[in-house]
């Protein structure tokens, strides 16, 4: 039974992302958890999870700490630090100032004014985004004093819990809190996820915990631990996220080549049916509705049903093989037990049954992004892995676990892939350009939206010239 969290925080600010407590070997079951329930208000005012102090990515208490298990720090998190640190020498300016009673008192009160005004400021900011003891509301306080206490920890002082937010989500907000043991020793951790706002165009979020809760029951993800009225808490797994130069080394990508095939194995209790030309198909009508004219003619949008059409009917053959899809295989949501050399799968809210040639296209294709660049929209198709590497990654796919795959069945699969790269180009543009009118995260959907479809044109006539599609 999982815990149901209506309202924690005092403002509707930020989204909340998952929760990991702990090791997945010591942290208590779900149902160990007490529930802590408020019938009133919305998830948003869940916390204050802030920009500045906590929701940039600090740990309080410490000077631009660096979470080892987090891909990356935010950097407005560090700019605040930096900026505090700026002040000491504007406060020991005023103190000589002041001493030497060298200027005039107009002069000085102007000086002083100014700083309470930006400590004052700041102040605030942190007051309403931030993740600090003043605006925790008293549910959410009890919620981790509770969780704590299942560990034998008790959480006297709120100001010594720690938040990072982790970057890279572009459909949730995630940040990862941690508070001192009871011996102080060590840190725990949690994880808190807050879904993006508008996505639930793109899924079904019930389908998706429903999924969530299945791969945990088989052992290939975090558990669930809580859920918000929109948001959840997971088991946090000891594990680092995977960087975009991880998917492009050859050790990495055989172990992600085997845990795939292990993942698409999955039986999980939907239709095992193709679900991508449906999903295509609701997204595009979503698409038609939102963009101008303009944009409508920018990205051929009266062409579109036609090419998923002609994609369906060129891709689907009796033979192929229908798993249980990730769907969105990016590095982000892929965790690496360093020490055990394994690999854990996370973040479902685009899985379903699909082509598993599709899913692995669709991991190649996620091998030119790097979404913590300077430009994260920004794709690098000279990354895309060359022949002999993608060979390489299907024939480790198909060998695991266990078997002997023929070089016909490599090259078969191996083609299909590279076909199904087309239907992720048109997959993921249609996404970008609907989640340029819903999403608020700082991303360029739309730059990306146009890149997807520029890969698709540009590669449509050399992959389906032997069927004699026109281009």
């Amino acid at each position: 039974m999982t815990t149901n969290i209506h309202s924690l925080c005092k403002s509707p600010t930020f989204l909340v992302p998952s929760t990991f407590l702990g090791s997945s070997s010591s942290f208590p079951k779900p149902h160990q958890i007490k529930p802590f329930v408020r019938k009133s208000n919305s998830y948003r005012e869940l916390l204050h999870f802030g920009k500045e102090k906590f929701g940039g990515g600090i740990v309080c208490g410490a000077l631009l700490p660096v979470d080892p298990w987090a891909p990356t720090i935010d950097s407005e998190s560090i700019a605040s630090q930096l900026f505090a640190l700026s002040l000491f020498p504007y406060i020991g300016f005023l103190y000589f100032i002041t001493k030497s009673k060298s200027a005039p008192k107009l002069t000085l009160f102007g000086f002083y004014f100014l700083l309470t005004f930006v400590g004052a400021t700041r102040k605030r900011s942190h007051g309403e985004d931030g993740f600090v003891k003043d605006c925790l509301s008293e549910e959410l306080k009890k919620l981790i004093r509770s969780v704590a206490s299942e560990y034998g920890d008790v959480i006297e002082d709120m100001e010594l819990l720690g938040v990072v937010r982790l970057n890279g989500a572009m459909t949730n907000v995630v940040y990862q809190i941690s508070w001192p043991t009871k011996d102080g020793d060590f840190q725990r951790k949690a994880l808190v996820r807050l879904y993006g706002k508008g996505v639930g165009v793109f899924f079904n979020r019930e389908d998706e915990i429903r999924t969530f809760e299945y791969i945990s029951k088989h052992g290939q993800g975090p558990r669930l631990l809580g859920r918000l009225v929109d948001g959840r808490i997971e088991e946090f797994i000891h594990a680092r996220k995977l960087s975009a130069a991880d998917l492009l080394d050859p050790e990495i990508s055989s172990l992600i080549a085997a845990k795939l095939r292990v993942f698409h194995y999955l039986d999980m209790p939907f239709p095992k049916c193709v679900h991508l030309w449906n999903t295509m198909r609701k997204w595009l009508a979503t698409v038609t509705e939102l963009c101008s004219p303009k944009q409508a003619e920018e990205f051929s949008l009266d062409t579109l049903e036609g090419e998923i059409y002609m994609l369906e009917k060129e891709l689907s053959n009796e033979s192929q093989e229908i798993g249980f899809c990730h769907n969105d295989l990016q590095y982000g949501n892929i965790m690496m037990d360093e020490e055990a050399r394994s690999i854990t799968i996370v973040d479902y809210e685009y899985a379903s049954y699909n082509p598993v040639a599709y899913d692995i296209a669709n991991h190649l294709c996620e091998m030119v992004a790097n979404y913590h660049s300077e430009t994260p929209h920004v794709l690098d198709y000279s990354k895309y892995p060359n022949l002999e590497e993608r060979r390489r990654f299907v024939r480790i796919y198909l060998s695991s676990p266990g078997s002997h795959p023929s070089d016909t069945q490599v090259e078969k699969l191996l083609n299909d892939v590279e076909k199904y790269t087309l239907a992720s180009h048109l997959f993921w543009g249609l996404w970008g350009i609907i989640s340029g009118y819903v999403n608020k995260i700082d991303f360029n959907y739309m730059e990306y939206a146009r890149q997807r479809f520029r890969q698709y044109w540009l590669r449509k006539k050399e992959l389906l010239a032997a069927s004699g599609v026109s281009p």
